[in-house]
């Protein structure tokens, strides 16, 4: 450290003049930085209170011709939340103008054979007050991520249990999610390990995609709810990679956030009904499993179909639902379903092509077949939708 040429400056006589310097470099912070004059009233107090014990620190320093103290200390004269107020680089504007005041009062702070090591003890002094306040906002940023990562965790675990309630949205404007519109959940396996990695690597992918994402691990499964999505499954697909071995599954896109847990519920349900369907694709929408989240006993997922399927066939003029039964029944044989219903085969196989028009299955198709033959079979017990009312 720099010793003073001659006898250090009493301590009084330089400290004291710390609020006249503070003064002078708040007056130059407003005529040079816009976002200074742009703050609050009571943020622009604490930056000028931060300034005087920046500078009255330095010229305490000096004049004890040793370190007093951290100059990190000097950001304990302000609130925790003056950092989410102003940046890493507007606090570095502040340190410069701080410091620069300093510099061109050294001639009225010291007499003249004393000025050059003033000036080399400021020039110190700034160096470690810059990496100081850079440790600070580091700091700053662990906190605040931990807690963003506890709100987002609670944010999906709200999403999956289907909650919407004023804490949900309270902890989901905290995330900046208000505005957000366009979501749909994204389920699959967690791999084995810390989900940690999992979780960045999500978040990090849709970011790519410009998407919004909020992610967290929910029994063995990994949950992605992502926002902006207009298109989910595609946009899934630029994800699987992060999710373990097994299904990954898409749910419905629904509005806002706060109708998600429909999305979510059908994601889940869609990886524990996966296996059924061993050709399904990965990622696989929800809505394509529907037989199989129907034969776990899914409400919505039966109403759906019978609503979907059954109750249009049922209801069209053409008798197309006892037709499609038919060629069902008689193992997808043309011929054979023709003789049953004394009909042409060309009125058979006319009828089929509206069956697709009208639904969008394929009757020739052993899946689209499949998916028929569970909905006309739920549409045909009781009634459909009414014989699930009160069932998840």
């Amino acid at each position: 450290m720099p010793q003073p040429t001659s006898s250090p400056a009493p301590r009084e006589s330089l400290t004291r003049r710390a609020g006249e310097l503070a003064t002078r470099a708040t007056r130059r912070m407003e005529a040079e930085h816009q976002w200074f004059r742009e703050l609050g009233a009571a943020d622009r107090s604490w930056v000028a209170l931060v300034a005087q014990a920046g500078i009255g620190s330095l010229l305490g320093w000096y004049a004890d011709g040793s370190r007093a103290g951290p100059p990190g200390q000097i950001f304990a004269a302000a609130p925790p939340s003056l950092a989410g107020t102003i940046t890493l680089a507007q606090t570095l504007d502040l340190t410069r103008t701080a410091i620069v005041t300093v510099e061109e009062a050294v001639p009225e702070l010291v007499a003249a054979d004393e000025t050059q090591a003033l000036r080399e003890a400021v020039l110190r002094y700034s160096r470690d007050l810059a990496f100081a306040a850079a440790g600070v906002y580091a700091r700053s940023a662990d906190h605040r991520g931990g807690w963003d990562t506890r709100l987002e965790t609670l944010v999906v675990h709200a999403v999956v249990r289907g909650e919407a309630n004023d804490a949900m949205a309270s902890r989901a404007a905290e995330l900046g999610w208000e505005g957000v519109t366009d979501v749909a959940v994204v389920a699959g396996v967690l791999p084995q390990g810390d989900p940690t990695p999992v979780v960045e690597e999500l978040r990090a992918a849709a970011g790519v995609l410009g998407r919004r994402c909020l992610t967290a691990a929910h029994d063995r499964r990994i949950v992605c709810v992502l926002g902006g999505s207009t298109r989910p499954v595609e946009d899934a697909e630029r994800l699987v990679g992060a999710f373990g071995e097994g299904p990954v599954v898409v749910g419905p896109r629904v509005p806002h956030l706060f109708a998600a847990g429909r999305s979510a519920r059908a994601a889940l349900s869609g990886v524990d009904a996966a296996p059924a369907w061993g050709a399904a694709p990965r990622p696989v929408a929800a809505d394509e499993l529907l037989p199989e989240r129907a034969l776990l006993g899914e409400g919505p997922a039966r109403r759906m179909l019978v609503d979907r399927v059954y109750a249009p066939l049922r209801d069209h003029p053409s008798a197309l639902l006892d037709t499609v039964q038919a060629y069902l029944d008689q193992g997808m044989v043309l011929e054979a379903s023709a003789r049953l219903l004394f009909l042409h085969p060309n009125t058979v196989r006319y009828r089929l092509r509206r069956v697709e028009e009208l639904v969008g299955l394929d009757p020739h198709t052993a899946r689209d077949a499949w998916v028929l033959q569970v909905a006309l079979a739920l549409g045909r017990m009781g009634g459909g939708p009414r014989l699930w009312r009160g069932t998840r």
